[in-house]
């Protein structure tokens, strides 16, 4: 089984100045590599092949203007003409919209490293051309501190290594192939229902609360709101006419509020994550959970916040990586399946039940919470479709 492991990277001063070289290299290429593509379509021409654009970008990289594409290494502005090769040809397959160019401000700043000479060490990761010289001390240019030690394995094949920067820390991702492990299940399943007031609520008995009502998230959404109101603020006192002049406080402004956002980013991710290792340690045999319109729900104003804050669809593409990984299977229930009007009692459907009818009641006598019987409703779905 292939997996994708990402890790922080720790470079100093001049390693950084080079990744931000390489980023600018990467985009200049795929900018050029799609320009080249829209040129040759407007004039009749047929689709170049990311062979001959490498070919022709060769060229360019020898010209005077562009000699400072040299001290780049070759296989980054490669594989940044490939992905725009990539990406206008899924265009006309009908696969994704058109290709952007990137923009220095608004893409993410990422570039590739090639898969066979780049190296990892328990430590360390060896990038290719930060260093041409031989000499031992310029040899250590090129490997780049790992925040995390042991994480990437050292004899193993390395696939797509990927290096971004999220606007504070630098990141390298890698896949790696690692044998499948198949472990002894339990003949028991697992139904799980989402919500807003618990994020999730198994069928047996498990709840995990909503971490956005917990004090810290509260104080860092405090802290984040003033600091936005203050930017507002210092963009308004400093505008020149219909510009706005961007002072140091300002900058210093917007780096703390990018910090707050990815702090609470990662607590969000961490707890996700920890929710659903604790549901697959259980080993079931099978976890069966709704359809859920997600992009319905961000459209009532009173709930959007709180269905994008919870974040249900990283919920579930979690869930289905995992449970591939451990060999359990997933069921996703019908969009319109019933789960939470259906009494698990008699099997009566209840359809005048409100969202805000936190407790069923139902004519037969069964009285129970509704997230609670929308879990057990979700169990008995999945026993009948389970393989």
């Amino acid at each position: 089984m292939v997996k994708a492991i990402k890790v922080m990277l720790i470079p100093n001063n001049v390693q950084k100045t080079k990744m931000f070289q390489y980023v600018g290299a990467s985009r200049f290429a795929y900018n050029w590599a799609l320009a080249r593509e829209i040129e040759n379509y407007e004039k009749g021409g047929r689709f170049l092949s990311d062979s001959e654009l490498r070919k022709e970008f060769t060229k360019l990289r020898h010209s005077d203007e562009y000699a400072w594409l040299l001290n780049i290494s070759n296989n980054v502005t490669k594989q940044a003409i490939k992905d725009a090769c990539t990406a206008y040809k899924n265009f006309f397959k009908g696969l994704q919209k058109f290709p952007r160019f990137k923009s220095k401000k608004r893409s993410m700043p990422k570039f590739y490293q090639d898969n066979v000479k780049i190296r990892f060490s328990n430590t360390h990761v060896k990038f290719e051309g930060f260093s041409s010289s031989r000499k031992a001390n310029k040899q250590k240019m090129n490997w780049v501190r790992l925040a995390e030690h042991g994480r990437i394995p050292t004899d193993a094949k390395y696939m797509n290594p990927r290096i971004s920067f999220d606007g504070l820390n630098w990141w390298i991702s890698v896949c790696v192939e690692f044998p499948d492990c198949r472990e002894t299940l339990y003949d028991d399943g697992v139904g799980i229902d989402l919500g807003i007031k618990d994020l999730a609520v198994c069928s047996d008995g498990a709840k995990y609360k909503n971490i956005n009502k917990r004090q810290k998230v509260k104080k860092l959404e405090k802290q984040k709101r003033r600091l936005q109101r203050s930017i507002s603020r210092s963009y308004e006192k400093n505008k020149k006419g219909e510009s706005y002049c961007k002072t140091n406080n300002v900058i210093k402004k917007e780096k703390l509020l990018l910090k707050r956002n990815h702090r609470l980013t990662n607590i969000r991710k961490n707890y996700l994550n920890q929710t659903i290792s604790e549901i697959i340690n259980r080993k079931p045999r099978f976890i069966c959970m709704e359809d859920l319109n997600v992009s319905g729900m961000i459209k009532n104003r009173h709930l959007s916040k709180s269905v994008q804050e919870q974040g249900f669809f990283l919920f579930r593409k979690q869930l289905e990586y995992k449970c591939s990984d451990k060999g359990i299977q997933l069921i996703v229930a019908d969009r319109f399946y019933p789960s939470s009007k259906l009494c698990s009692c008699c099997g009566n459907i209840k359809k005048d039940l409100k969202l805000s009818d936190r407790v069923y009641r139902c004519a037969c006598g069964n009285i129970i919470d509704r997230d609670f019987q929308a879990s057990i409703n979700l169990k008995a779905y999945g026993e009948r479709f389970a393989g």
